[in-house]
């Protein structure tokens, strides 16, 4: 049941592929150096690439980069971006690249969809020796007043947990299956967390959580009322009531190397 739960979120997003290319953040380029400082190379595969939001930034750090994404909609958008990236339909549990071709295998905002008994083995198959798989996350940073007021209005479905860094936390779990060998493949995880920001308006910031995994799925009724309180409260914040404001965020990491 947990697992159909998950598929129905995971499989969400290209319904809504053209909004989440248009509002969805980058990563915080620091986070993502640091997700590669131990990489043995410049080959990244970015896997569950979506609409390339990662893959930009580490085309911009000049890394050498493959992305991989099941969603036929939202590869098409990731094409329409970068161009010249080499793109490929796949997923996590079915990676259609040779033994050891990556130096380093990244996942932006994606980790927690897949199926690490199926997947852990094979990403540490086209991993290089001494090769990194890295998850990042981006979150809202809760610590500052308004976010956390705008957390409580809109529920889990919009913002995520109470605690927003459960999931890339808990990932190292995914990360350890006893069912699998993944834990003998891999070192012990490590975590940083980076300042990140993006330029919103009320509107724009709307449209944002609109692209959740958990609004998409939502029964038409119950989204558009959600989406009525998180517009009255962001009308009523001093913080997001006149033009374009500074969204506070954090990108969050979890690394570990291929023994």
């Amino acid at each position: 049941m947990e697992q159909d739960v998950r598929f129905l979120h995971a499989s969400s997003f290209g319904a809504a592929a053209g909004a989440y290319a248009e509002h969805r953040p980058d990563y915080a380029p620091a986070a993502v150096r640091w997700a590669l400082n131990s990489a043995p190379g410049p080959r990244v595969l970015d896997l569950g690439a979506g609409t390339g939001k990662l893959t930009g930034v580490l085309v911009a750090l000049g890394a050498d980069v493959i992305a991989i994404e099941p969603d036929p909609a939202m590869l098409t958008e990731l094409r329409r971006a970068l161009p010249t990236v080499r793109a490929l339909p796949g997923s996590a549990e079915a990676i259609p690249l040779p033994d050891g071709s990556v130096d380093a295998v990244l996942a932006g905002n994606a980790l927690h969809w897949f199926d690490m008994a199926v997947a852990g083995p094979g990403i540490a198959r086209v991993l290089a020796p001494g090769g990194i798989l890295a998850g990042l996350w981006n979150v809202m940073d809760d610590r500052v007043d308004w976010v956390a007021g705008l957390e409580r209005v809109s529920g889990s479905a919009a913002i995520g947990p109470r605690d927003t860094f459960s999931r890339w936390r808990a990932a190292t779990a995914g990360l350890h299956l006893p069912e699998t060998d993944v834990a003998a493949r891999f070192g012990s995880p490590e975590q940083a967390e980076f300042p990140h920001g993006q330029r919103r308006t009320a509107d724009s910031l709307v449209a944002t959580l609109a692209t959740r995994a958990g609004m998409l799925v939502m029964p038409e009724q119950q989204r558009e009322a959600t989406l009525g309180r998180i517009r009255a409260y962001l009308a009523s914040r001093p913080e997001t009531t006149s033009g374009e404001f500074a969204l506070p965020m954090l990108t969050g990491v979890l690394r570990v190397r291929q023994r």
